[in-house]
């Protein structure tokens, strides 16, 4: 979809003047148009975002979100379906158990960024605190600056694309997390190793930049994944059994 930031909104929500309970309910009885439809669901602009905590959680419809301002920790958590924008930086927990829908975050995050997310897109079009998509079950988080430590800690699915650099500690070696980096990290996970993207991997990759409006070739980057994933790709497993489908 294309950037929002200059169309008409159809309905406009003061956030400083919603009550959270009342607002999610609202939004989760929208009428949107059938996923076959070529007609574009609702565009709701959301005004004084600044200082928002813990805020909009738990949307389930598939409405697309505009706002402006910096939030606080832990907005947007436990999303089924929204389409979001966010012009601004966000605190710790953005996205946070994610089950579908694409938040954009036009700025920086905090902390634990996309961490226990099950699916959907998070894409961070600045840099990551420490922590980004610890515990993630599925989904992909995108981040086009660079990540903290401990990216990906704990991570069981997922992917992960950092288009800078990342602090110590990254990937996990007991899981299957794909972490495609196109920097250095100051430290790898034990166990877990870098190496070049195989050609599924690398069309993969190109399609995922595309979905998350993230430009770069897929040829830049390369897989941090287990040890023990790679030695299994290499002896013909990864082949007959791709981890990613």
């Amino acid at each position: 979809m294309s950037d929002p930031k200059s169309e008409r909104p159809d309905r406009v929500i003061d956030l400083a003047q919603a009550d959270e309970v009342e607002l999610r309910a609202a939004i989760n009885q929208l009428s949107v148009p059938d996923a076959d439809s070529d007609e574009q669901p609702p565009l709701i602009e959301l005004l004084h975002a600044d200082g928002r905590a813990a805020s909009c959680m738990g949307w389930k419809s598939p409405v697309r979100v505009r706002a402006a301002g910096d939030w606080g920790h832990y907005a947007w958590a436990y999303n089924q379906g929204p389409d979001v924008h966010l012009y601004g930086n966000v605190g710790d927990g953005i996205a946070e158990g994610m089950a579908d829908g694409i938040i954009r975050v036009h700025g920086n995050a905090g902390c634990g960024a996309g961490a226990a997310m099950t699916a959907g897109t998070l894409a961070i079009y600045g840099s990551a605190g420490p922590r980004c998509g610890a515990a993630m079950r599925g989904g992909g988080v995108f981040v086009l600056g660079d990540v903290g430590d401990d990216a990906g800690v704990g991570a069981l699915a997922g992917t992960i694309v950092v288009g800078g650099d990342a602090g110590r500690n990254l990937g996990d070696r007991l899981h299957n997390v794909t972490v495609f980096i196109r920097g250095t990290a100051t430290s790898l996970a034990p166990g877990v190793t870098k190496t070049s993207l195989r050609k599924k991997e690398e069309v993969r990759l190109g399609l995922l930049l595309m979905s998350a409006s993230i430009r770069g070739s897929a040829s830049d980057f390369q897989r941090v994944i287990p040890v023990a994933r790679l030695e299994a790709e290499e002896a013909g497993q990864g082949e007959l059994r791709p981890n990613w489908r």
